[in-house]
């Protein structure tokens, strides 16, 4: 091979490799942006309960991805997701993982503790930042560990000042994080994997809806019962949308991307949080969260000026 067609293939690969990281770039951010206009969504169901919004969420959701695999015809790849046992433990495990964390967020948005889950979400970049290190071999440099060490402790400030563990922050910084862990680890295409990840919890969503319309429980918090007429069914059959979309999105950028590049994006929507909840929502904010804040944004600006740094160098 000549030196010329050397030259040439090494710009092909450089030209590709640029795409690539700007498809998953501009991937990443829309799921991020998009999941930081989602409280505004889910509070418009007043008060539903957070289980049947969250059933809800995963039938509808199923049926959206379901029309994308079948209309962009990946039928093949679904098998082969379902037929292959290594594949299909894997997506039980992010199944676990994101249905914890979607129910634990609406959960949260509906009994005003919004801010509460955006904390957990400027503490998960970090956690994916520490999650690479110990699976991927992305090793931390002294910077990134200071960064992880303010994260540490504005979770023991926030433990300490307000005398619990703040379960809500934890639980979703950690799914979510280990959710992109494994959904990384995956080469499926994203919608064929949210696809079998929906299609793992529909069959009990299913059963939970339709027990509840039967029954004649369906109903809000406060007793009140709702119906299913079209602005209602309208609704919940937008989150599947509003659920699916953002998801599909993430994967596209975490399979382009390194994970601490994700996880660098990721406060994006739980700044866009804190302004809903405070300015919007008009959540009331506690010292021991506002120092834990404080904690948490000096660690997430060394990181962010370690990380242009870096990049500045290469």
């Amino acid at each position: 091979m000549s030196k010329q067609s050397s030259e040439n293939m090494d710009i092909a690969v450089s030209s590709a490799d640029k795409r690539r990281t700007t498809h998953g770039l501009l991937a990443a951010f829309g799921a991020f942006f998009s999941w930081g206009i989602f409280p505004l969504y889910f509070k418009s169901f007043g008060d539903v309960p957070a289980l049947e919004i969250m059933a809800h969420r995963i039938v509808w959701s199923l049926v959206f991805v379901g029309l994308i695999v079948l209309v962009g015809k990946r039928i093949s790849q679904l098998k082969e997701a379902v037929t292959n046992k290594k594949t299909l433990m894997v997506f039980a495990a992010t199944t676990l993982l994101i249905g914890i964390n979607w129910l634990t967020f609406v959960w949260a948005i509906s009994v005003d503790r919004l801010l509460e889950a955006s904390l957990g979400y400027y503490i998960n970049p970090l956690v994916s930042v520490v999650l690479g290190m110990l699976f991927l071999k992305e090793r931390l440099n002294r910077w990134q560990i200071v960064a992880v060490a303010f994260a540490t402790c504005a979770v023991i400030w926030l433990t300490v000042q307000a005398g619990a563990l703040p379960w809500v922050s934890l639980v979703l910084a950690f799914s979510f994080g280990f959710y992109g862990l494994l959904r990384k680890m995956l080469t499926t295409e994203s919608a064929v994997g949210l696809a079998v990840e929906t299609a793992l919890l529909a069959p009990i969503s299913a059963a939970y809806i339709v027990y509840l319309m039967m029954s004649g429980t369906v109903m809000g918090g406060d007793g009140n019962t709702h119906s299913y007429d079209l602005p209602n069914f309208l609704l919940f059959f937008g989150t599947g949308i509003v659920t699916a979309m953002p998801l599909i999105l993430f994967s596209m950028g975490a399979q382009r991307l390194r994970l601490g590049t994700v996880g660098l994006m990721q406060y994006i929507a739980p700044s866009m949080h804190v302004v809903l909840a405070v300015l919007v929502f008009k959540e009331p904010v506690s010292d021991a969260q506002i120092g834990a804040f404080i904690f948490i944004w000096i660690g997430l600006i060394i990181y962010s000026w370690d990380g242009i740094r870096n990049r500045k160098k290469t």
